[in-house]
């Protein structure tokens, strides 16, 4: 018989492609979890791995076993989820994962809150790249998502916090009065600073600016907003700024922000988990923290799957595209 055990250890040999590594993250021996692997093979009697010398790499079938494997693991996950939450709300653990432009940002406002709250909540929280977070959201391992949509993901449901809008920030001895409205057409493009390729926010920059006339590439990306702003205080070039990273990002006088003339370029915030989650009560009771912790308007309607909702400003911010 195929054990959830059998499937974990495959799915984290399937990740680090490492007998050890994978024995680590499941802490457990080597041996232990290279005889279960032996096990599964038996089991179904195929091939699941290629063993060689320093290298490990699943077979085609071995592959696609490891991701039926993972949807079983998470749909197990939402089965003990579902016995241990039923009837309570923001119990017990959750695994948050936020996106690098807003966990700065918006965290240090609502931890407290939710804390005050609600304190039998044990929240765990993880801080990447989009791509990473969705990937470890249908693996199962976190329980929700706050990022930028529209995310395109049939098995993930979402629901929309706020609106986001972009400021335009340069230095200060920029000739644009502050009163200024701007549009894409005045930002020189040898001197726009954005984040490194990965980043949502930096897709968002080149979608609003796509109509713009473009020379040259681009030869910067940062790694965090603290280092673009660093470099628009010095001189070095100016970039898109979203207003929720004002209050921390934006306190050097030499650095001045502009805002766009409409319709404001900007991103739609927002949460997502695993349409199987039985905890959706749990996420929407969240978002509605969230929102009311930033001042954003509130939450209306039901939650359908990779749609926005309802749509709740920040009472300054624009249109999100």
């Amino acid at each position: 018989m195929v054990t959830l055990r059998q499937l974990r250890y495959l799915a984290a040999l399937a990740e680090h492609r490492h007998f050890g590594r994978a024995a680590e993250a499941c802490a457990v021996t080597q041996p232990a979890l290279s005889m279960q692997i032996r096990q599964l093979e038996r089991e179904l009697g195929v091939e699941l791995v290629e063993r060689r010398p320093g290298d490990v790499s699943l077979t085609a079938l071995g592959v696609e076993i490891a991701q039926r494997g993972a949807r079983l693991l998470s749909g197990a996950r939402d089965l003990v989820d579902f016995a241990r939450h039923s009837g309570r709300i923001l119990t017990g653990r959750l695994r948050l994962g936020v996106i690098p432009t807003l966990a700065p940002y918006v965290l240090p406002k609502i931890l407290p809150v939710v804390q005050r709250r609600h304190p039998e909540l044990r929240l765990e929280l993880r801080e990447t790249q989009t791509r990473a977070l969705v990937n470890e959201l249908t693996r199962g391992d976190l329980d929700v998502l706050l990022l930028a949509l529209p995310l395109v993901a049939p098995e993930v449901e979402t629901i929309r916090l706020f609106e986001d809008a972009f400021l335009l920030g340069v230095p200060a001895g920029d000739p644009h009065p502050k009163t200024a409205r701007v549009t894409a057409s005045d930002i020189d493009q040898t001197k726009l600073i954005l984040l490194e390729e990965g980043h949502c926010l930096r897709d968002q920059a080149l979608a609003y600016c796509a109509g713009a006339r473009w020379d040259t590439p681009m030869s910067f990306g940062a790694t965090s907003l603290a280092t673009v702003m660093q470099m628009v205080a010095n001189g070095y070039g100016v970039t898109l700024v979203p207003r929720v990273a004002v209050e921390v990002e934006v306190r050097d006088e030499r650095v001045k922000l502009l805002r766009f003339a409409d319709p404001e370029p900007g991103r739609v915030i927002g949460l997502a988990w695993r349409r199987s989650s039985p905890r959706k009560v749990d996420f929407v009771a969240l978002g509605q923290l969230i929102v009311e912790t930033l001042g954003a308007g509130t939450l209306s309607g039901e939650a359908h799957a990779n749609t926005a909702l309802a749509p709740a400003k920040f009472a300054s911010g624009g249109r999100a595209r």
